[in-house]
């Protein structure tokens, strides 16, 4: 397969008498998205805190939109024109962040949407994106083992921004953070306990019957989320 020419991630705030109508986008916008020129792999995402993965987590004010693209002009066109100018006219806020796959492996929906590129190093901020489809019989293990981890995430050093993301309430679930560099990354992956024994856990209980783990350059990104840009001067 061949490397994407870029991945773009949408994150939208809207107020809360604005939630029906970003319910509605959500399921209006999945045929407009089918027929966008040059759009190889699209998810239209819920988003929320992460910290347990359940709807008890999710944010009805904001929302996601994670594609992947043949080329670097067919995104042009479709900020301009597609969906996000439709979610502009009534979105309280905007972030966009052009990613560049640096790892990726396993399967979402059933298709490898990064590629397979070769691992390299970057030097500059990266994020990272997990996604798994529980084994619904032994997700009940998955949910009690998370809070440990999230707790951990948020206050790792270097972590700009950490959002659960979910295609559904329950049982599609995975997370995107932003990380000022690959070794605040790989600190948080490898070096931090709580992490590193779920990993273990995860392999050896079986709890996802399909996952996905990729690691992205940060090419570019505007706009802000809660007032702040995440990639701004100064800690987070």
């Amino acid at each position: 397969m061949t490397l994407p020419a870029v991945v773009t991630l949408h994150l939208w705030q809207v107020s809360t008498h604005a939630i029906p109508r970003a319910l509605v986008h959500m399921a209006a916008d999945r045929r407009p998205l089918r027929r966008t020129p040059g759009l190889r792999f699209a998810k239209l995402l819920g988003t929320g805190s992460g910290r347990t993965f359940t709807v008890r987590d999710a944010d009805p004010r904001q929302w996601g939109l994670l594609a992947v693209w043949d080329d670097l002009t067919s995104p042009m066109a479709f900020q301009d024109s597609g969906p996000p100018a439709r979610w502009r006219r009534f979105a309280d806020e905007e972030w966009v962040a052009h990613l560049e796959p640096l790892s990726a492996r396993g399967l979402w929906s059933g298709q490898e949407p990064f590629g397979r590129p070769r691992p390299r190093v970057w030097d500059g901020p990266v994020a990272a994106i997990t996604r798994a489809r529980l084994v619904l019989r032994r997700a009940a293990r998955f949910w009690t083992a998370v809070p440990p981890v999230s707790a951990d995430l948020h206050e790792s050093s270097g972590l700009r921004m950490a959002l659960g993301i979910g295609e559904a309430p329950l049982g599609l679930q995975g997370t995107f953070s932003l990380w000022d560099s690959s070794s605040s990354l790989n600190a948080f992956a490898y070096g931090r306990s709580p992490h590193t024994v779920v990993i273990e856990r995860t392999h050896r209980e079986g709890w996802y019957a399909e996952e996905l783990f990729a690691r992205f350059a940060v090419r570019s990104s505007s706009g802000t989320v809660a007032g702040v840009d995440p990639l701004g001067p100064g800690p987070r």
